[in-house]
């Protein structure tokens, strides 16, 4: 993917400063944050004592499969702009900009609810030691002021550069993992103490297992600080290898702690002492978001203290990353004028975005200072679930269709199982938080509708091309459609002509329309701006097979770039609904660069969701002998079909070959012939089937065509990713070395395999 800058990038560039221990703690200090301080009380009220335990846990384990989703990508497209950048190279401009416009919002509501919680915990702290009386404001009203000022303090910090932002939230990150140890620490020896503590599980799960659902959904925002990593790519050393080990390792510790922490909450209160009435779990419930403080308290001599502190670095620490976060996705869409470009706006001095910080931080305050705080928290959460959901998405397409092009650090395990549950449960969640926050489904959908809404009037027409992105530079449409569609792609007149017979032929017999396609090729160090210079010889090849086609057929034509044209042709067959490609077969590309036929010829092959007929050293003569190696099939059937369609229907002659091993019984012909019939419209007179019996089928069917006066040979792709053996090669690879005459190589998609390229 290395190349030129893409269009509009400004020359101020952000620095690369942040190790693996700094950005390892910037994911850590963004899940910490919030998750332990509002998520405990509350998920103990809704779930019970048990509840809470798994709702961390099994949280965890989600977040572990987006997480390793986050890092594949990241290791691939290390750059700012996390989700935006994912979904830009997977699904285009529309799907990224509604990723990256969701990201905003959802980094910077969740800062609103780490500015609250560290509102909301020192304020009750000192009102307890009796030190805020004189205040004129109301509990509601003061909060809401510390929160703003607190969020204007890491404002500031953001805008003093990464560096500051990355050492700051270490300090603040080491202090509230250091705290929040001593209290799970104090918790387990409470418990080993006194086992009775134990019994305050007692019932496990007293309001039903479904509860599980609300309390991981409003929680959930506690476990996003490794999306946090994935903006730092333009920032961090040796960014391939160190995101995905900075995401992996923040989601162990936060996990950790959590249970630690939660299972101290529980046991650390006592049954029956002063104060406490009933279960446990329903008085630490009953305060709610102040449930886990009030819990700690009855834990350990000055246990409010220690709670107060780690408030403390924790909140300024997830502030301090969701403000960061938030700043850079707002930074890519400018950079990529999804946004005003002054959103990219780079200040000379610090390195820093600060018109994205600036509306950033208008984002932070108005929210922590109008919304409710679990309205906050569970909004910040659905975004995230939805944000997630892309993502996850996103790496399974890219890892399709793209990975011949990235340069990956690191590979998820299990591939695609892990997304794939993720996914599930992610939208799970998100359905069942409506049963905590109304609110937070009403806020989410008008964000993204006014999302939509700004790309169609702006982004649209704004955004700039980025170096995977495919462009269309000129398309003109037939004047008359047809059903069936047979594409074409051309590079010069050279290489287009040998074509255009054999084409005439299979569209004639097919009654299709044609679509000659010219991908652009641009060397990586042009800019992508810089298309149109090299489209030319393009050109000339579409008007000089237009000459031939255009009196017989309908013609649509079109000419568009990528940096990758195999990846480009992929995507027009799927965008033009294309029934069978034909292609030219390279010359003298065996295993160059790790590919069988080629760079373009292979991925081609193997993903291109339609029949794909390819031609080597084919004139525009009439056929009149046929050599099809046949081992069944869908490709065995399709090249019968294609071989009847090029024979000379007066004199010509198709010869069926089956080869089988020694003891093996040969494929019976005859009868495939009699039932295919009426489904590929083959005629029986024509083929006059051929056995043979051999251990080796290169050379029997490279010796029975080099002996006999054939004029053509076709034969279907090996069956299986036969692409990927590299070392072994491939029949049709082996045989064209091997056959000095004009040869057709056929791969059949249909059914269900068909279906599955079509969706993915």
């Amino acid at each position: 993917m290395a190349g030129a800058k893409p269009q509009g990038q400004i020359t101020t560039e952000l620095s690369r400063e942040l190790s693996l221990f700094h950005i390892t703690m910037m994911g850590v200090g963004m899940m910490i944050g919030a998750g332990v301080f509002l998520g405990i009380g509350n998920a103990i009220g809704v779930a019970g004592p048990g509840g809470v335990v798994l709702t961390f846990a099994l949280n965890g384990v989600l977040a572990i499969f987006t997480a390793m989703s986050y890092a594949e990508l990241s290791s691939a497209i290390p750059k700012a702009g996390g989700a935006y950048n994912f979904a830009r190279v997977a699904f285009g401009r529309g799907p990224s900009f509604i990723a990256g416009w969701m990201e905003w919002f959802a980094s910077s509501v969740a800062g609103s609810v780490y500015c609250l919680t560290f509102a909301i915990y020192t304020l009750h702290y000192f009102r307890q030691l009796g030190l805020l009386e004189w205040l004129p404001f109301s509990e509601f009203h003061s909060e809401k002021i510390v929160a703003a000022l607190i969020a204007v303090i890491f404002i500031y910090i953001n805008y003093r550069g990464a560096s500051e932002t990355g050492k700051t939230g270490a300090f603040f990150t080491l202090g509230q993992t250091i705290t929040l140890g001593i209290i799970g620490a104090v918790g387990i020896g409470v418990a080993i103490s006194d086992p009775s503590r134990l019994k305050n599980f007692e019932p496990f799960m007293p309001h039903g297992w479904d509860k599980l659902l609300i309390t991981m959904g409003f929680t959930y925002v506690a476990f996003e600080g490794f999306e946090v990593i994935a903006q730092a790519g333009d920032e961090t050393i040796n960014p391939r290898k160190n995101i995905p080990k900075a995401m992996l390792y923040s989601i162990f510790i936060v996990v950790t702690t959590y249970i630690l922490v939660s299972f101290a909450a529980i046991v650390g209160v006592k049954a029956g002492s002063p104060g406490i009435e009933g279960p446990v779990a329903d008085w630490i419930g009953s305060f709610k978001e102040k449930g886990f403080g009030m819990a700690v308290t009855r834990l350990m001599p000055f246990g409010g203290f220690l709670v107060t502190i780690t408030v403390i670095f924790a909140s300024t620490s997830a502030l301090n990353a969701t403000i960061y976060s938030a700043t850079r996705v707002s930074y890519a869409l400018g950079r990529d004028r999804m946004l005003p470009g002054f959103f990219a706006k780079i200040s000379i001095k610090q390195k820093t975005p600060y018109i994205a910080l600036l509306f950033t931080s208008l984002i932070v305050i108005i929210v922590s200072t109008f919304l409710p705080t679990m309205d906050v928290a569970s909004s910040a959460s659905i975004m995230f679930l939805f944000l997630f959901f892309t993502v996850n998405l996103s790496v399974i397409k890219i890892r399709k269709y793209l990975s011949d092009e990235l340069d990956y650090g690191y590979f998820m395990p299990f591939f695609p199982v892990t997304p794939i549950l993720a996914i599930f449960f992610q939208l799970l969640l998100a359905v069942w938080l409506i049963h905590m926050s109304l609110l937070a489904w009403i806020v989410a959908p008008l964000w993204i509708g006014s999302g939509m809404i700004i790309y169609l009037l702006y982004s649209k027409n704004h955004a700039v091309a980025t170096q995977d992105e495919i462009v269309v530079l000129e398309e003109k449409e037939a004047a008359e459609k047809k059903k069936y569609r047979i594409m074409v792609p051309v590079a010069n007149p050279d290489t287009a002509l040998p074509l255009v017979g054999n084409t005439i032929k299979i569209s004639g017999a097919k009654d299709a329309q044609i679509e000659l396609l010219h991908m652009v090729p641009i060397p990586e160090q042009v800019p992508l701006s810089d298309a149109g210079r090299y489209a030319l010889a393009g050109k000339e090849a579409i008007t000089e097979a237009m000459l031939y086609l255009e009196p017989k057929f309908p013609i649509t034509t079109t000419i568009r770039y990528c940096r990758n044209i195999a990846r480009g042709i992929i995507m027009a067959v799927r965008e033009k609904k294309i029934d069978t490609l034909i292609m030219g077969w390279p010359e003298k590309a065996y295993h160059r660069r790790g590919f069988i036929f080629g760079s373009t010829l292979d991925p081609v092959v193997e993903k291109a969701p339609c029949n794909v007929v390819v031609f080597k050293n084919c004139s525009n003569i009439e056929y009149k002998k046929i050599l099809v190696p046949f081992a069944g099939g869908p490709n065995g059937a399709f090249a019968l079909e294609i071989a009847s369609i090029l024979l000379d229907q007066k004199e010509g002659e198709i010869f069926p070959l089956n080869i089988a091993r020694p003891g093996q019984p040969t494929k019976d012909i005859e009868a495939f012939l009699s039932e295919s019939i009426s489904e590929y419209g083959l005629k029986k007179s024509l083929f006059t089937p051929k056995y043979i019996i051999s251990k080796n089928f290169v050379e029997a069917i490279s010796k029975e065509a080099n002996k006999g006066d054939y004029d053509l040979v076709i034969m279907g792709a090996t069956r299986g990713k036969f692409f990927k053996k590299i070392v072994r090669g491939s029949l049709p690879e082996e045989i064209a070395k091997n056959v000095q005459k004009p040869l057709v190589m056929v791969n059949s998609i249909e059914g269900l395999s068909l279906l599955i390229k079509k969706i993915i």
